[in-house]
């Protein structure tokens, strides 16, 4: 390209030679300061050509911007009362070339809805709605946001067609769509195996033949078949919601609530009520929120049902914690430790007295990492107990017990008896008051080792917290060896996964922000074997804050949680972040998974 200046200003040209006079050819004027941008570029001109305005009267309009010059013409016509909003949506599809339409549920294909995730739909504001000539169609509310149309074809790998519905649509739609079709009970329920499913009585250890009673009711029926695909799909958490019009039925798979075939909305209360007999809880009451527990036998695998129930607006909600031993059996090398950080946790978790934390929000695995832990450890040659509040995974030769705070047996006093008994390691299942962490410190100052979890956001603040519940910093620094601050992240699915040098807008910001490049990356293209999604199970993110002579000096003059992550950090801390990276370099997973969980 080429610059000329004239009288008028800069033009820009195209600088190609002719082959026969050696000159420009194709010379445009692209930009000119003597012509009105607004008139000639924007939106508002097709407004112009359809006959709406003349050209004299959006020219005017800039100057009334003044007060809020974030504001488009368009959107200024708008308030004006000149234009409707549907008006104005048209135009913009006009103007970006995405045709406007009009959606009914009866137009939208479910398995190209089902081509991209719901929550990455749902973030986008986007409803794929169609496959047409090998492309999906895309609606969406907003033509104007020019990165949709790429971020769609780097997720896709293939062409993608936009077109341009109201919001109004787009919430519509993606509500009915999200919540699933509604099954008959028959339909859902074709391919099930009943004898996959047994249900143990905890009062007197006998199986209950579901075979026998599997033909009297399809609620029974129903419930044992979402306990068993639960199970089969390894989800942690069953969601039966109920709304004003739909029953909603969610698996949480890797972290991510995903949406089951659901039964008629007249089913609900015999649904919840079926599992409230299993669990032995009181199905007359339906005001108050109840916890129980329901044993079963899923193709001959113990798996242990924790089931909350909670009063909402449109009737009881029921979440079933679905615990599998098979979790817990997997060992330390598979969690996503870095080589390096493992061999340090191990030797921490392997040292004779001292109090060891693992930290991170609800569902971050910290269990898992404790019971692994656990794992490895002499339970032949020493007494190990744990207090948990429930106990979730039963482990042999480890005596564990039960918090029950309506009794008085609180953690404190559990951790009390428990020294009583010659310990020599114990499992706190949670650090929450200021009595058991003086007790787990008393313990580990007395030859004791002591594990237990925090909620904080990261290694560093879990000194703090315990400054903030009340232990002493002198005792913080004496007792304390490490602290492990986790977060789980979603694999790419090995099946589908593939190398891209392409980022999406936000990852691109993310490694500006912290002025990094990564020269390749990695993304699943999404397959029948990860649903779609691009990731296929979970990893962990580990930050392993080990305290040294210098860090326990500093820690005794209680320093600001900044000041002592800065410390950290430079006497060799990896943050959760920095780890999260080295799993992108690797391929395990993605910049949108580190940002998920790392980012507020």
């Amino acid at each position: 390209m080429q610059y000329r200046v004239n009288e008028q200003g800069t033009t820009w040209t195209d600088a190609t030679p002719s082959s026969q006079t050696g000159g420009v050819v194709g010379l445009e004027v692209v930009w000119s300061p003597d012509k009105p941008r607004a008139s000639n570029f924007g939106p508002e001109t097709i407004l112009v050509a359809q006959g709406c305005f003349s050209p004299e009267e959006i020219q005017q309009l800039p100057h009334r911007r003044k007060e809020d010059e974030t504001r488009t013409i368009l959107e200024l016509m708008v308030s004006l009362d000149m234009i409707s909003e549907l008006q104005s949506l048209e135009t913009l599809a006009r103007y970006f070339k995405a045709p406007f339409r009009t959606l009914t549920p009866e137009t939208i294909d479910r398995d190209a809805f089902s081509a991209l995730p719901q929550e990455y739909l749902q973030r986008r504001n986007a409803l794929p709605i169609a496959w047409e000539d090998g492309a999906l169609v895309v609606a969406s509310s907003d033509p104007s946001d020019i990165f949709l149309r790429d971020d769609l074809r780097c997720r896709l790998g293939g062409p993608v067609h936009l077109v341009t519905v109201t919001p109004e649509q787009i919430h519509e739609l993606m509500e009915e769509f999200a919540a699933g079709p509604e099954h008959c009970v028959d339909e859902i329920v074709a391919d099930f195996d009943e004898d996959s499913v047994e249900i143990e009585d905890e009062e007197d250890e006998k199986l209950e033949d579901l075979e026998r009673i599997a033909g009297e009711s399809p609620v029974i029926r129903y419930v044992n078949y979402v306990i068993s695909s639960a199970v089969n799909e390894r989800a942690s958490d069953i969601h039966i919601e109920p709304g004003e019009k739909k029953l909603r039925v969610r698996f949480r798979m890797d972290g991510i609530l995903f949406d089951q075939a659901a039964p008629p909305p007249q089913m609900h209360a015999a649904i919840i009520s079926r599992l409230k007999i299993m669990a032995n809880l009181d199905i007359a009451e339906r005001r108050l929120p109840q916890d129980g527990r329901i044993r079963a036998k899923i193709h001959n695998q113990g798996v242990d049902l924790r089931v909350s129930t909670l009063p909402t607006v449109h009737g009881e909600k029921c979440v079933i914690r679905i615990l599998d031993n098979r979790s817990i059996c997997v060992g330390l090398e598979n969690l996503g430790f870095s080589l390096e950080t493992l061999e340090l946790w191990k030797r921490e978790i392997l040292q004779p007295h001292g109090i060891i934390l693992v930290t991170g929000p609800t569902g971050s695995g910290k269990s898992t990492t404790l019971y692994s832990s656990l794992q490895i450890m002499d339970r032949e040659r020493m007494n190990i107990s744990t207090v948990e509040d429930p106990v979730e995974y039963e482990l042999e030769h480890i005596n564990q017990v039960n918090v029950r705070d309506t009794i008085g047996m609180s953690f404190a006093a559990a951790l009390r008896s428990l020294l009583r008994q010659d310990p020599d390691i114990i499992m706190v299942g949670e650090v929450r008051d200021q009595e058991t962490a003086r007790i787990a410190v008393q313990a580990s100052l007395t030859g004791h080792l002591v594990l237990s979890t925090l909620h904080t956001n990261d290694a560093p603040s879990s000194i703090t917290r315990l400054i903030n519940i009340g232990v002493e910093p002198y005792l913080i620094s004496a007792s304390v060896n490490a602290v492990l601050a986790q977060r789980l992240v979603r694999r790419i699915c090995p099946n589908c996964k593939e190398e891209t040098t392409t980022l999406l807008e936000h990852e691109e910001g993310f490694l500006k922000r912290r002025n990094l490049t990564v020269e390749k990356f990695f993304r699943g293209r999404g397959c029948e074997k990860c649903r779609k999604t691009g990731y296929k199970g979970r990893l962990g993110l580990y930050e392993l804050l080990l305290l040294n002579d210098e860090l326990r000096d500093v820690i005794t003059s209680s320093p600001a949680l900044g000041d002592l992550r800065r410390f950290a950090q430079q006497h060799g801390m990896v943050s959760l972040q920095q780890d999260g990276l080295r799993k992108v370099i690797t391929g395990e997973t993605t910049i949108e998974e580190i940002m998920r969980v790392t980012e507020t």
